[in-house]
């Protein structure tokens, strides 16, 4: 049987195409789970990659500014940009450097202080539990008080049988620290090689890429690929901005008010601050974990401290440092935060707003306007 060239215009082509592509994304939608789980297990072999990729297409921002402002003035280009990324190198380890050597005596001595007074603050609340039912006159709470600090024992005896009967656990959790950490490195080594190789890899892949594509597609990817690059980029730079604000603005706060571990709480507030939604909300509660060890007081006046600035950040910050270039409804942030978070994991959480931008004007500018214009033409026709 010939098929013809306009065999397509068929009803039944249009029917069985239609057919299939229902059976697939009931396949797809069927087996959803098993498909996510895939894309992890193949993205954790090729992690070391992918996070070097990321934190040179992260660290590429500063260099290009060492190349440009700094180091402008060097006509030898090559050398002018290795020096650029060694600058850039110097300046985030010093960063790191600073960071740990203000957070980890704080830490420290956050734990130490919860461990050594962990049995205090269950014979207080306990005390606290007792007394309430002991001076109920009421009768209101009657029993209840008394059910709940025995209850309350009844669990810190099954925590504590938990942590003794499964100490094995300890390796595997030690030996998946020193992986992730080895992992760290490698793409930390992996992102410097990348960023020294970047105008060679950049020139060879847009060599491949117009000797496979044609004129007219190369030149609309090249300027597709250019507009999600200057979202992504603007976005991180831009919450980069806020993170570092907020953690600030906590800072003073923390430290005005007399506040032990401001800085502790201070830089989990900032880094918190780069995951959207529900970044804050971690960040809040373990600011306030933190502080009710030390003093309940502190922790009531920490919460609602961070409840009037998220306020301020999320209606007077964020649309002044975003704009509405960015602009995309909740919802479609919302499910790129779920399924980037199963897929890539914190990197896909903090990624979620420019996805979700990205993805909404793909819709809108260009499945949409392609659409409009094949309905113009049948109608024309």
């Amino acid at each position: 049987m010939k098929l013809g060239k306009n065999f397509t215009k068929k009803k039944w082509v249009s029917y069985t195409i239609a057919t299939c592509s229902a059976v697939i994304l009931y396949m797809i939608l069927s087996n959803f789970s098993s498909i996510t789980e895939g894309f992890s297990s193949i993205y954790g072999y090729i992690k070391p990659v992918v996070s070097g990729m990321i934190v040179a297409y992260v660290f590429n921002p500063l260099a290009r500014t060492f190349n440009d402002k700094v180091f402008g003035k060097m006509k030898n280009e090559n050398a002018k940009w290795k020096l650029s990324v060694g600058c850039t190198i110097i300046v985030i380890i010093l960063a790191v450097v600073l960071l740990f050597v203000a957070l980890i005596p704080q830490l420290v001595d956050s734990i130490s202080t919860f461990a050594s007074n962990v049995d205090g603050y269950v014979e207080t609340t306990q005390g606290i539990l007792r007394n309430l039912e002991k001076n109920d006159t009421t009768g209101i709470f009657s029993g209840e008080l008394g059910a709940l600090a025995t209850f309350t024992d009844k669990i810190l005896e099954k925590v504590g049988d938990y942590f003794s009967n499964h100490m094995g656990n300890v390796v595997t959790t030690s030996a998946n620290i020193g992986k992730g950490v080895a992992d760290a490195v490698i793409a930390f080594i992996l992102a410097i090689y990348l960023l020294l190789d970047k105008t060679r890899l950049k020139n060879g892949f847009a060599r491949f890429t117009k000797l496979v594509m044609k004129p007219e597609s190369h030149d609309n990817a090249a300027v597709f690929l250019d507009r999600c690059n200057s979202i992504i980029i603007r976005f991180i730079s831009l919450d980069i901005v806020e993170g570092i604000i907020v953690g600030v603005v906590n800072l003073v706060f923390m430290l005005i008010a007399g506040m032990p571990y401001s800085v502790l709480i201070s830089v989990i507030v900032g880094v918190t601050n780069l995951a959207p939604t529900f970044g804050p909300i971690v960040g809040c509660v373990l600011g306030a974990f933190i502080l009710v060890l030390v003093n309940p007081w502190y922790a009531l006046a920490f919460l609602i401290f961070t409840i009037v600035l998220q306020t301020v950040d999320g209606y007077i910050l964020k649309p002044r440092l975003f704009g509405e270039s960015l602009g995309v409804s909740p919802l479609m942030i919302l499910i790129t935060i779920v399924v980037g978070g199963r897929l890539f994991g914190v990197a896909g959480i903090i990624l979620a707003i420019p996805f979700a931008a990205i993805i909404d004007f793909v819709w809108r500018d260009y499945i949409l306007k392609k659409l409009e214009e094949r309905r113009a033409k049948v109608y024309h026709n």
